[in-house]
């Protein structure tokens, strides 16, 4: 019998995500009504916004019915409508708590959230039982399952009628023992751009992480028409997304402008859409271009964008479709120095070459080195940080671009004096070709970020690293 008038509330479980709700049930000589699923409720308590596709109901009309152990790639919503079970969950998910068991009786005032990777069985307690279940995906051949034998040694789960005693099907008999069985991993993490400078600093912060996948372009177009069955998507839990179109001059150009905002929008907004049909948190970098570099102050997450360029303004239009994404970080960086060609290396070699170079003085930020992004995603991912957009650059005095060229020259032995300051305007006033307008300050306030656990390396000293590593 359901206890009726109970408040709504959770109890914890030994096993990771795993919880138990108290339903709610209200009642009379009539029968009874229950809220079985109520999202604005139940999240608010802590339940993760799941996004269940399809609900199921096995009846069964006899005492002793015993179903399971089995683990499926996805979340799962497990509840009574009548009748009464005692339910065992095994962890089946790779890591420390796999193997753990937690087992208690469900009837139409208790719930229980199952997630992805844990195995679920059980067995009924009452004649004509309903047994009903949300999940967050649709069965697939392809998908990859684990199971458990229900006698195992090793879980030892008490079950209140024998096993030999109860109907069982032949396929879960020959389930096998915990020590055969193959883990669930975690769901994928997917990083796109991965030939790219940023996607090269993943690669490395990511090494020996056998759920990361990497794609270049030729390996995942974003704007294929087919994007969106080119892989099965629901095994993704993340898709960081360091492509990127980043030719700001070209990009004022009729084919640059085509080709940035089919790159850094159209791209951007396919992504978008998969990570929100799926589940997945997406991970997306953006820009101090997407500002107008006019504030006499550092720029914070919550100020408005105002870019000045097409590049600033594909990337803007990437960072509005990106935070109607349920689960997403925007990283917000600037001055990027990685592998391949950049402003540091230029400076380097200009100093060893004898070469006096006049570089921009008005324009103030500081330099961004793609390892420290590389880590700050890592960790907003890792650490589970509340969805958002946040500031990610360097820490430490900000600077203007020819500071941090006589920083160069200084940190590799040569005179900083040889540099020349000059304004934008003189800098770029024999160029040929279109030039996009820059903004001159792109100084990004770090608090929120610090506030999230992650400490920014200091600009200077990884210039100095960097150098030296060189």
């Amino acid at each position: 019998m359901a206890e009726f008038g109970k408040p709504l509330s959770i109890v914890e479980t030994p096993i990771p995500g795993m919880v138990v709700f108290e339903l709610p049930v209200h009642g009379d000589s009539r029968g009874w009504f229950k809220e079985n699923w109520q999202r604005e409720k139940m999240t608010s308590l802590g339940l993760p916004d799941f996004g269940p596709v399809q609900n199921n109901i096995s009846f069964n009309d006899a005492i002793g019915t015993t179903r399971g152990i089995h683990a499926e790639p996805w979340d799962k919503w497990v509840s009574v409508a009548t009748g009464r079970i005692f339910g065992a969950w095994v962890d089946l998910r790779e890591g420390p708590t796999f193997g753990a068991v937690f087992t208690t009786e469900l009837d139409p005032s208790r719930a229980i959230f199952v997630p992805r990777g844990v195995g679920n069985s059980y067995q009924t307690l009452e004649p004509d039982t309903a047994y009903t279940y949300l999940v967050n995906d649709h069965w697939s051949p392809d998908a990859s399952y684990s199971f458990l034998n229900l006698a195992d040694e090793t879980a030892a789960i008490d079950w209140p009628i024998a096993l030999a005693d109860v109907e069982i099907s032949p396929k879960d008999l020959a389930h096998p023992r915990l020590a055969d069985v193959i883990p669930i991993p975690p769901r994928k993490v997917l990083v796109v751009g991965a030939n790219g400078q940023l996607g090269l600093a993943l690669r490395e912060e990511f090494a020996g992480q056998a759920h990361v996948e990497f794609a270049a372009r030729a390996d995942l177009d974003l704007t294929d028409p087919q994007l969106e069955s080119a892989r099965r998507w629901r095994d993704y839990g993340v898709i960081i997304n360091a492509s990127a179109y980043t030719a700001v001059d070209v990009a004022e150009t009729a084919e640059g402008r085509r080709d940035a905002w089919a790159s850094n929008t159209s791209g951007t907004a396919a992504l978008a859409r998969i990570a929100t049909a799926n589940g997945i948190v997406l991970v997306h970098v953006s820009s101090d271009y997407v500002f107008d570099g006019t504030l006499d102050r550092a720029y914070r997450e919550d100020d408005a964008m105002c870019p000045l360029g097409v590049y600033g303004q594909t990337k803007a239009a990437a960072d509005a479709i990106v935070a109607t994404v349920p689960h997403h970080y925007i990283v917000r960086t600037s001055w990027v120095i990685g592998e391949g060609k950049n402003f540091v290396r230029t400076m380097a070699s200009l100093a060893e070459r004898g070469i006096d170079p006049t570089v921009v003085d008005d324009q103030i930020g500081r330099l961004t080195f793609t390892t420290d992004i590389a880590r700050g995603i890592r960790h907003l991912v890792d650490s589970g940080a509340a969805p958002g957009v946040y500031n990610l650059t360097g820490a430490g005095e900000p600077q203007s671009w020819a500071g941090i060229a006589r920083h160069v020259f200084e940190l590799s032995g040569h005179d900083p004096d040889r540099v020349t300051g000059v304004t934008t305007e003189q800098y770029f006033s024999t160029a040929a070709g279109p030039i996009a307008p820059r903004p001159r300050n792109s100084v990004l306030d770090l608090t929120k970020i610090a506030a999230a656990g992650y400490e920014p390396a200091d600009a200077v000293a990884s210039l100095a690293g960097y150098l030296r590593a060189e």
